[in-house]
């Protein structure tokens, strides 16, 4: 779980999340479960916060099955594939979620 303190230091991810979000026309669940898997899991590292940002975006699509390609979000993001591949299924985990196993 996350504090308020989380949202408040992250408004300017919270914020590129929602542009990329907008861009991937994403429904309202996908978002929340993006914040939430995000926020709940900030990286200390400002660097690395743009890719979990992105790799939060794909998890919570998947969650709320409203599903966006890897290369979709990537590019909404303005990350590399790489980065989300990484990361996703971490991102789930930490979340309490079993990442599919296709």
């Amino acid at each position: 779980m996350y504090s308020a303190r989380d949202q408040v230091e992250n408004e300017e991810w919270l914020a590129e999340m929602e542009a990329a979000a907008d861009r991937l026309d994403l429904s309202a669940d996908a978002r929340s479960y993006a914040v939430d898997m995000f926020l709940s899991s900030v990286p200390e590292s400002d660097r690395s916060k743009g890719p979990a940002m992105a790799a939060s975006l794909y998890a919570g699509a998947l969650v709320a099955s409203d599903g966006r390609s890897q290369t979709e979000v990537a590019e909404a993001a303005d990350v590399s594939r790489l980065s989300i591949q990484q990361r996703w299924k971490d991102v789930l985990e930490s979340a309490g979620l079993q990442p599919p196993t296709w």
